[in-house]
């Protein structure tokens, strides 16, 4: 058995750590878009595949067995590729995906299905927006020049933001609560854009956004094609090892 995780997650890292503590045979791919990403107790390949048909033929190569991906549910078309390579080699494939974020009592969520949603869905008063979307989708809100935006990225960006009322801050989650408490209250922020990634790590935004009644604009995942899908490591380790645990179908909601 020769095991390809596909990461750049906190379930990706965790999967990481258990796959090298059994002493398997993995390895792990990072997209390459962040600048110092997380160490892993495997070996590392960084870099893409060149599309499904690339990823194909590394699996071939590389004689992969079993394929798991652990990338963040918007990297859809990673997420695409996979399941297309897995299929043309015909080796198995496992989604390792947190669950999505659930409204709570007090949550004031507007729910957009796409990025265009999420832009339009601002006001078009000046308001204080905090933009929890990461550097790839920023350039979409330069269409609402008259707000301010807040950023939090894990790299400086290496280029001049298109955005001409931008802050930004430097930060590599796990995020507290007191912590997204102290930064929205310091930026005034009226406004959250955030994408629905789950997870913990992430989510103290949405229940500071709560307890200062601020609006969250919350952007639906992605649809990714039918896979299996594992949501802890216990649930990878015995698709691993060949039983049949309860997967969920993944349906992109």
């Amino acid at each position: 058995m020769r095991i390809l995780l596909l990461g750049g997650t906190t379930e990706a890292s965790q999967m990481a750590r258990v796959l090298a503590d059994a002493g398997m045979d993995a390895v792990f791919s990072y997209a390459g878009r962040t600048g110092s990403p997380a160490p892993q107790p495997l070996p590392v390949r960084i870099g893409g595949f060149g599309g499904a048909e690339g990823l194909a033929a590394y699996l071939r190569t590389a004689r992969i067995t079993h394929v798991i991906d652990a990338t963040h549910p918007f990297a859809a078309r990673m997420s695409h590729n996979a399941v297309r390579a897995c299929k043309a080699v015909g080796i198995p494939l496992l989604a390792f995906e947190r669950a999505p974020w659930l409204p709570a009592r007090g949550d004031c969520w507007h729910a957009v299905p796409d990025m265009a949603g999420a832009v339009a869905a601002l006001p078009a008063a000046p308001a204080r927006v905090f933009l929890a979307i990461g550097r790839q989708s920023v350039a979409a809100f330069a269409a609402c020049p008259q707000h301010d935006y807040l950023l939090r990225l894990v790299d400086p960006p290496g280029t001049a933001l298109p955005l001409p009322r931008a802050n930004v801050v430097i930060a590599r989650g796990p995020f507290t609560r007191e912590g997204d408490l102290a930064l929205m209250r310091a930026h005034g922020i009226t406004h959250v854009v955030a994408k629905n990634a789950g997870g913990v790590g992430a989510r103290a935004k949405l229940d500071a956004a709560r307890m200062l009644g601020v609006p969250v604009i919350m952007i639906d995942r992605p649809p990714i094609p039918p896979r299996p899908v594992a949501r802890d490591t216990g649930e990878v380790m015995a698709w691993l090892e060949g039983s049949v645990p309860r997967h969920r179908a993944c349906l992109g909601v």
